[in-house]
């Protein structure tokens, strides 16, 4: 009997205790869904505001590889700022990585499951396009239509952002560029001065400056061989011989490229030739792109040929004298484009949230500050902008838009053709291959991965 009663007092304590549970909290009331919100309750990510109204954090991760003195790093940090007040409960974790680091590492990292949300990247067939060809990126065009980024990219930025079968220039949208870029050249005017320079028009005319340098004992040109400066210095050179059709035809694969024709001989041939005239000392073989640019930062070189994102750094960093830019003389065509793109990998965890961070950094206030800071904006309130060197910087970019004269970047065609050019290059510089070992050397992987492509 005894046991009968402790039987239906524990039955009857368990009853009390399950109606306990499932009683509505006195400081949250109960709330009935309805009817369409069930399933995708189950379904759906929980949004930031639904988070921050539980307690729980969610993360943006955010991948980059500019200085935070540069434009692009001091425009990003602002957008990061933003991002995270206009998003309760989201928290930005950003990691700046290395350009060379991001470079080499990107198709293992986004074939992982720590893949960032969004990340900087290099644009081109063969970084951003060779990645979309393999199912890594994820398609944006609906985002970029929706949002109006494809209204803010002129066709010719867009070209960047859009790859069909890994080509760029058309096709769905893998990525946003949200700065322009090109290349230029930076001299000092202190030591043109002193040296009695004066800015060339001419390639004849340039050259003959450099002559004037190494009669005096200096080395002209600040060159960083081992990574991806001095094939761009190459590449102007190329360019002076160039035109569209060439261009189209080596980075669009639209006609037949001829590696020993005048373009990539003449090229090859004068490269060769600033190394033996002293334009380009040797020693640039093991000197990286930052050593390049506190070289000339320091006063050590008159000239140093590279991108526009060195700007907004030497607009601060510079201190001690008067520095300016010139386009490499006599050339129509030049190294440029649409910027590095933001890209959003298949496997990223919070893409709606990476939408909404590429679309703060387009809009006005972030892209003037971008401006402001040394960069070449896409969407900045121009009237905000008022600096000289800065006004220079865009109106050239802007007079080489108007004249058809981005060429992109001569590492574009081919996966792993950055380390082909490079170490190329050096050997051109250290005098153990000559013109047409060269030549030979970058034939041969663009034509394979061009003819693996059926073109």
């Amino acid at each position: 009997m005894r046991n009968k009663l402790l039987m239906w007092l524990s039955i009857l304590l368990a009853v009390v205790l399950l109606a306990a549970c499932q009683a509505p909290s006195p400081t949250a009331p109960a709330t009935q869904a309805r009817p369409e919100q069930t399933e995708a309750a189950t379904e759906a990510p929980t949004s930031p505001a639904t988070q921050a109204a539980s307690g729980e954090e969610q993360v943006l991760k955010v991948w980059h590889y500019e200085s935070e003195d540069g434009a692009m790093g001091k425009a990003w940090a602002a957008a990061i700022q933003k991002f995270e007040d206009t998003h309760p409960g989201v928290t930005v974790q950003l990691e700046q990585r290395g350009f060379e680091e991001i470079r080499q590492t990107a198709p293992m990292i986004l074939n992982s499951d720590e893949v960032p949300d969004v990340m900087e990247y290099n644009k081109g067939n063969a970084t951003a396009g060779f990645l979309a060809q393999q199912g890594l990126l994820t398609d944006i065009t609906s985002e970029a239509q929706a949002r109006g980024w494809d209204k803010i990219l002129s066709p010719g930025l867009q070209a960047t952002c859009r790859y069909e079968n890994g080509i760029m220039g058309s096709g769905p949208w893998y990525g946003v560029t949200n700065y322009g870029e090109y290349v230029m050249v930076y001299y000092n005017k202190d030591m043109f001065v002193q040296g009695g320079v004066e800015v060339p028009t001419t390639l004849d005319e340039f050259e003959a400056a450099m002559d004037k340098f190494v009669q005096a004992g200096v080395t002209p040109l600040s060159v960083g061989a081992s990574e991806y400066p001095a094939q761009q210095i190459w590449y102007e050179l190329v360019l002076s011989k160039a035109d569209r059709d060439f261009i189209n035809a080596y980075e669009l694969y639209q006609g037949d490229v001829d590696f020993y024709g005048p373009e990539f001989a003449f090229g090859t041939e004068r490269m060769a030739e600033w190394v033996q005239k002293g334009y380009i000392s040797a020693d640039a073989t093991s000197m990286p792109a930052e050593d390049m640019g506190v070289a000339f930062e320091n006063g050590e070189y008159p000239i140093m040929i590279s991108g526009s994102w060195w700007y907004g750094r030497l607009m601060t960093e510079i201190t001690k004298f008067e520095w300016g830019t010139f386009l490499f003389p006599g050339n129509k065509f030049h190294p440029g484009s649409g910027g590095n793109i933001w890209i959003v990998p298949a496997n990223a965890k919070n893409k709606d949230l990476a939408y909404d961070f590429i679309d703060i950094t387009m809009q006005p206030d972030i892209q003037t500050i971008l401006g402001n800071a040394g960069g070449i904006p896409v969407n900045a309130d121009m009237l905000q902008i008022t600096d000289p060197k800065i006004q220079e910087l865009i109106q050239n970019f802007n007079t080489i838009g108007q004249e058809d004269g981005l060429a992109f970047y001569p590492d574009w065609p081919a996966p792993g053709y950055y380390d082909t050019l490079v170490s190329a290059v050096q050997e051109l510089i250290a005098g153990t291959k000559t013109r047409d070992q060269m030549l030979t050397d970058i034939q041969a992987p663009y034509q394979e991965y061009r003819a693996s492509l059926g073109k």
